[in-house]
């Protein structure tokens, strides 16, 4: 082969892999909509149609958006990232599986903000952290799961979920069955909960299970459960200055007062 052609051949190589790159480029900030098409890029003018389609399509610690409502289903996150919704109505309604589950390894930064999650009855978690190091949950209606609201069982040390603004409702399935509202367990993991109602959960409002664990409550009212309060093997709760209000079995492990 002669330089001439070789050249050709290096120069249309390189083309095709610039192409190739493009083709798969990840963006910062995707779209989805009510009547979006996964097949679509994603973007404000041509966005998806759910969660799952999008965030194969957006960069680590990248946001999707909201457009317009819709429901837009269950998702399993594997990256820093934010999925909010600006006052749309953003459903994640499911039957038999967890609304969305957080598997973003130890560094893990993950923010829920405007979700609307309906787990039918049959729903297993509306969110379960399996590993992340924070996730926020601000501004979610989490309700009708047949298990927790909000599992937090991070498998990383000191794993974070911080809980605002937000209604967990329904949840738990039957009386006895072990499940409710807000469940922090695993290895040495805090769920700070913060201006939030959780009521009418099956068996507990707030739960820390295991040593180390710990559910911080400020400005937030835990109602008609069986157990406001749940500490097993050694988990703790903090009340955040005397600004809850709990009803139920079982109290706090000690107050902070405000600073």
């Amino acid at each position: 082969m002669n330089i001439s052609k070789l050249v050709k051949l290096l120069s249309t190589t390189a083309l095709v892999v610039g192409f190739s790159t493009l083709a798969h480029a990840q963006a910062t900030r995707t779209w989805v909509s009510g009547v979006g098409d996964d097949a679509n890029p994603c973007s404000r003018t041509a966005p998806c149609k759910t969660f799952a389609g999008a965030i194969s399509k957006t960069a680590t610690a990248g946001e999707i958006n909201v457009l317009d409502p819709g429901g837009f289903g269950a998702v399993t996150i594997t990256k820093s990232i934010t999925i909010r919704s600006d006052h749309v109505d953003a459903g994640v309604l499911v039957s038999g599986t967890n609304g969305i589950v957080v598997n973003a390894g130890t560094t893990g930064r993950v923010v829920l903000e405007g979700l609307d999650f309906e787990g039918l009855g049959s729903g297993l978690n509306g969110v379960s952290v399996i590993s992340g190091k924070e996730v926020y949950i601000i501004r979610c209606a989490i309700r009708n799961f047949a298990q927790n609201g909000v599992n937090m069982a991070s498998t990383t040390s000191g794993g974070h979920a911080f809980i605002n603004d937000s209604f967990i409702l329904f949840n738990g399935g039957a009386p006895g069955s072990g499940f409710g509202g807000v469940n922090t367990q695993g290895t040495a993991n805090i769920s700070s909960i913060t201006n939030t109602s959780i009521l009418s959960n099956a068996n507990f409002a707030v739960q820390a299970n295991g040593a180390n664990n710990i559910v911080g409550v400020q400005t937030s009212v835990l109602n008609n459960s069986p157990a406001g309060i749940s500490l097993l093997n050694g988990g703790t709760a903090v009340s955040v200055g005397p600004s809850n209000l709990v009803t139920g079995t079982g109290t706090f492990t000690s107050t902070l007062a405000f600073q």
